[in-house]
């Protein structure tokens, strides 16, 4: 994929966040800045604070999937041009801000129910806010064992 840093963070956010307004937007992409920061655990040792590896870590974003659960996925980052508003927001993280709300969590989902106490359910990471549909969850002492 010939996609920059930027453009591909953008699609990202897009697909991942785009009707989630600037906060939830704001927030998802601090958490995938999290991973590429992280100074311990799977994201680390996986990712090598590579933001590419991050993204196309296996298992992780949905909207790097071609299909779920056997369907086709028509909602993508090839198929998320991203608007001047997910390019500013991608900008933004790429420059080290971070939005403080999730400011060192790693994980974050949208269960279309009430928030777990827990996720990943290994005990690695607790609940710390929900912003709009998103859950998003913080490391605990455990993660750095992953």
């Amino acid at each position: 994929m010939a996609y920059n840093d930027r453009e591909l963070l953008a699609r990202l956010i897009n697909c991942e966040a785009g009707g989630e307004g600037d906060d939830g937007m704001r927030a998802v992409a601090t958490v995938v800045m999290n991973r590429v920061h992280v100074s311990n655990g799977e994201y680390q040792r996986v990712n090598q604070g590579n933001l590419r590896n991050v993204i196309f870590q296996p298992g992780q974003f949905d909207c790097t999937f071609s299909t779920i659960r056997g369907q086709p996925n028509p909602q993508t980052i090839y198929a998320a041009n991203p608007q001047q508003i997910h390019l500013e927001i991608a900008d933004w993280a790429l420059e080290g801000n971070v939005f403080s709300a999730v400011a060192g969590c790693l994980w974050y989902l949208n269960p279309y129910a009430p928030c777990e106490a827990e996720f990943p359910r290994n005990g690695s990471g607790v609940f710390q806010v929900r912003i709009n549909n998103h859950c998003f969850y913080r490391p605990t002492a455990q993660y750095a064992n992953t």
